[in-house]
């Protein structure tokens, strides 16, 4: 039974240790378990089932919307309306402020659907602007605004952003002068450099009181975003605005996060009623001190303030064996005076000291010193002990007045209107992909934008995903402790097909059970010996019963 039971136990650990495994890849493969899943994507996956074929049998087809839409463009046609900037970035040096970074249209690198064409950031270390005016231009009433495109870093990215800018409509609004400066609606978009990893959105919004405009950004979504950057792969970017004054960001259709525009924005929108007087100063004598040093304390007599804290230990006996008239470092008798070596110049040549090999057996060279030791009679500098102070006022803060620049806007969703969409970006890593840029506000109008476009594209790069040992690997590759699970792993069925199917060795215990079924020879004499046993215990059995009648 004991034996079993260890059985079971190997078993149920090798259970365990293949679910960790399998679990570690399937986390690799999805986004954090905080990650809110919807619907969004239900129309994408039920889209042309038939094209489950392999990327090479794929048929594409340029995307059309299905609904009204402010503008679309999937870099598939002629770049019609797409406007280079000329102007120069501001507060830069000359040599890299002019917007010269190249734009081509091509299709992607890696995952290619042919027929499929994106606009690409191909050049490093340069200022890029590009953009274009909408179909028309979308005011913020009752409708929402649905904001989707894809974005793929196929070189990774090192430090560079691929966010978007849809451009506050105005009458002198030129896009040739598109540059940093130009006032913007919203900002949209992935961003990252050195190892942070950031989705923008930010909106740009007009003080009711001072007609002045302030940025308000999102607060940072919860999940790690690294991979969504660094895999190669064409991912999906949307912002949804409501006009209950509320957000959600996806990528991929699935939320990354959400939140209000009231509550959830840095800073708020909407300033605090009070603040505190920048007039009011702190009283001379208010007393912030909670402790104090007791003033009726008295030093004792006998505190010594002079006792040194380390003293001579007396105790202490040379070692044995001590090399007093060693020293502990000797010229090296290896070393000779280099050629080059000029004393009128360099001085006198002298070997460089090396360790004395004499010391190395020896407790200790050269003149020895008593050690230190804690002096028990140390005290150090008296100090009154600390009470607590009568007169504390706690800390001291400048009384609250009302906000003379307080305003409240209870609907910040009604922001400034919209004409143009423009990517104005600065990056050290070329071959950014951007396609399949939608602006609309019906939800089964992006999804079916989404599925036709970068569905078809997921669609091709699972067809080429490497096998599950490429994944294996890579996964090793990110945690390296995973190679330790794949050994066990492997390592496991070979121990439990030993474990169950091998002899298992004979113990004492079974051998002494043993021995007892084993039949021993019968002499003449034992066998005739136990037949006169038997024919007495028969004997003795009919006088009980005799007996037992007679009663």
């Amino acid at each position: 039974i004991t034996r079993m039971h260890f059985q079971w136990d190997w078993l149920c650990l090798g259970v365990l240790i293949i679910s960790s495994v399998t679990a570690e890849i399937e986390n690799e493969e999805n986004l954090d378990a905080d990650v809110e899943v919807e619907d969004f994507d239900k129309q994408s996956q039920g889209a042309d089932v038939d094209r489950d074929k392999s990327s090479l049998e794929v048929v594409y087809q340029t995307p059309k919307p299905t609904g009204e839409v402010y503008f679309t463009e999937t870099f598939d046609g002629v770049l019609a309306g797409w406007v280079l900037s000329k102007t120069k970035k501001e507060d830069t040096d000359d040599n890299i402020a002019k917007y010269d970074g190249k734009w081509e249209v091509e299709e992607l690198k890696e995952n290619t659907v042919p027929g499929d064409r994106g606009l690409v950031l191909k050049s490093v270390a340069k200022h890029h602007a590009i953009s274009t005016m909408l179909t028309k231009a979308f005011i913020f009433d009752n409708k929402p605004l649905i904001i989707q495109y894809e974005v793929n870093f196929q070189e990774g990215i090192d430090c560079g952003g691929a966010y978007i800018k849809l451009l506050s409509s105005s009458d002198d609004l030129n896009l040739e002068y598109f540059f940093d400066k130009t006032p913007y609606t919203i900002m949209f978009g992935p961003d990252k450099c050195g190892e942070d990893y950031k989705l923008h959105f930010i909106f740009r919004h007009k003080n009711p009181k001072t007609g002045e405009y302030d940025e308000k950004h999102a607060k940072r979504p919860d999940i790690d975003l690294k991979r969504f950057y660094l895999d190669k792969k064409t991912h999906l970017y949307t912002l949804v605005l409501k006009p209950d004054d509320t957000f959600e960001m996806l990528i991929d259709q699935s939320v990354v996060s959400k939140g209000s525009l009231l509550e959830d924005m840095v800073p708020p929108v909407n300033p605090p009623k009070e603040i505190e007087d920048p007039s009011d100063k702190k009283p001379d004598d208010w007393d912030e001190r909670p402790k104090i040093p007791d003033p009726n304390a008295v030093k004792p007599d006998d505190w010594d303030e002079d006792e040194p804290s380390k003293i001579e230990d007396h105790d202490a006996v040379k070692p044995d064996g001590w090399l007093d008239d060693e020293p502990q470092y000797v010229p090296d008798p290896n070393a000779k005076k280099p050629k080059d070596w000029d004393e009128d110049m360099d001085g006198e040549w002298e070997a460089p000291q090396i360790p004395n090999p004499k010391c190395e057996t020896a407790p200790g060279c050269g003149h020895w010193v008593r050690p230190m030791k804690n002096n028990p009679n140390y005290k150090g500098k008296w100090k009154a002990p600390m009470i607590d102070n009568p007169n504390y006022q706690g800390v001291w803060s400048p009384r609250k007045i009302q906000n003379p620049d307080y305003f409240e806007d209870l609907h910040p969703f009604k922001m400034t209107t919209v004409s143009a969409i423009g990517l104005e970006l600065w990056s050290m890593t070329s071959d950014i992909y951007f396609d399949n840029f939608i602006i609309c506000s019906e939800k089964e109008v992006a999804d079916r934008w989404a599925a036709d476009g970068w569905g078809l594209k997921k669609l091709v790069a699972s067809a080429n995903e490497p096998g599950m040992f490429s994944q294996l690997v890579t996964a090793a590759e990110d945690h390296p402790w995973l190679w330790v699970l794949y050994i066990l792993t492997l390592a496991l069925p070979v121990g439990l097909g030993v474990l169950f199917c091998w002899p298992a060795k004979k113990t004492d215990e079974d051998i002494d059970f043993k021995k007892t079924d084993i039949s021993k020879p019968i002499t003449k004499g034992e066998l005739k010996q136990e037949r006169e046993e038997l024919e007495d215990d028969e004997i003795e059995e009919e006088k009980e019963n005799e007996d037992t009648a007679e009663d």
